[in-house]
């Protein structure tokens, strides 16, 4: 009688811990998010981000949260905001650019880091190779130098006697070696000057502005880096004023005003860095998930810019382009 007494109340205790184990919440998966810029800057790609997370059976603030922490524009506070991420103890990082990539790197070897694009991250020493990142970063590069050279042929088109291009561009800024390169090759094919004004902080721009006037320049490129998008108002502005067509690395200048853009869809990479997300919550290690390459390009023209400078937009080029602002 004893030992039945003593095993029904085992079996009641181990139904008991069964129900109370059932009853305990699920943990809710949590993600930092870090960004050198506002959360007004680039909204559409953090819904894209957020649309990702839905496509793969997250919704923000029911079954997944996300801790954004913004620098707004003070580069030197990113390292900060990363170490906070880090004291949340978030289940993965995402970044927004390779300074934050970087932050995040250099605050944390165990939590896994997403890239939503980064120019080239093997060379800038954030991932081993692309095909086996190793450590705790992977995600998407924007690796696609070869885009450079294709926008300077597009402005040639625009301007068929382009001869002389002002490269705005930021000698600090990792991974951008492999586009200059490209700049020069499609340079030295289309017969084109390219002269290089550096851009270290935003007292510079106006500077640079009036040395491409000195050298009697026909248009602009513009490289991507964060200086330089966080000033775009600034870059357009006197692209209008000196009447320079001017090309630019992403699409928010030319929603800003900006002439013309050709480049990698960041929109899409946030989508895409969501799966990486999926991916690394259900178990896999960031080390043995390769990094992915830009897939997906647009082309955006500002009619109501190019109408500024009294430039006519070919046919042709606005055929090709995704998008055209009128």
């Amino acid at each position: 009688m004893k030992n039945l007494i003593y095993l029904l109340l085992l079996i009641a205790m181990v139904v008991m811990g069964a129900v109370v184990h059932a009853q305990q919440p699920k943990k809710i998966p949590r993600i930092g998010f870090l960004n050198a810029l506002f959360a007004t800057n680039n909204p559409a790609r953090i819904e894209a981000f957020r649309q990702g997370l839905r496509d793969v059976g997250y919704v923000e603030g029911k079954n997944i949260v996300i801790e954004y922490r913004y620098a707004q524009r003070k580069f030197d506070r990113l390292p900060a905001l990363a170490a906070e991420l880090v004291r949340l103890k978030v289940d993965v990082i995402v970044t927004s650019a390779s300074r934050e990539t970087r932050a995040a790197k250099e605050t944390t070897s165990t939590i896994p880091i997403v890239m939503t694009n980064d120019a080239d991250p093997v060379a800038t020493g954030i991932v081993a190779s692309l095909a086996r990142p190793g450590g705790n970063i992977t995600g998407l590069s924007t690796l696609s130098p070869e885009l450079s050279g294709k926008r300077l042929e597009l402005l040639k088109e625009i301007v068929p006697k382009l001869s002389r291009v002002a490269v705005l561009r930021s000698s600090i800024s990792p991974g951008n070696m492999d586009t200059l390169r490209e700049v020069e090759t499609a340079a030295q094919e289309l017969k084109i000057k390219l002269q290089y004004l550096d851009v270290l902080n935003p007292n510079d721009i106006e500077t640079a502005f009036r040395a491409a006037g000195k050298e009697l320049a026909d248009a602009v490129i513009v490289l991507s880096d964060s200086i330089l998008t966080s000033q775009r108002r600034q870059i357009i502005d006197l692209a209008v004023k000196s009447r320079l067509p001017a090309s630019y690395p992403r699409p928010e200048f030319v929603e800003s005003g900006g002439l013309m853009t050709y480049g990698v869809s960041l929109v899409d990479n946030y989508r895409r860095a969501a799966t990486y997300v999926d991916k690394i919550l259900k178990g896999a290690n960031p080390a043995d998930l390769p990094v992915e390459q830009p897939t997906k390009f647009e082309l955006i023209v500002n009619l109501k810019a190019a109408k500024q400078i009294d430039l006519t937009i070919p046919p042709g080029v606005l055929a090709r382009a995704d998008r055209v602002i009128k």
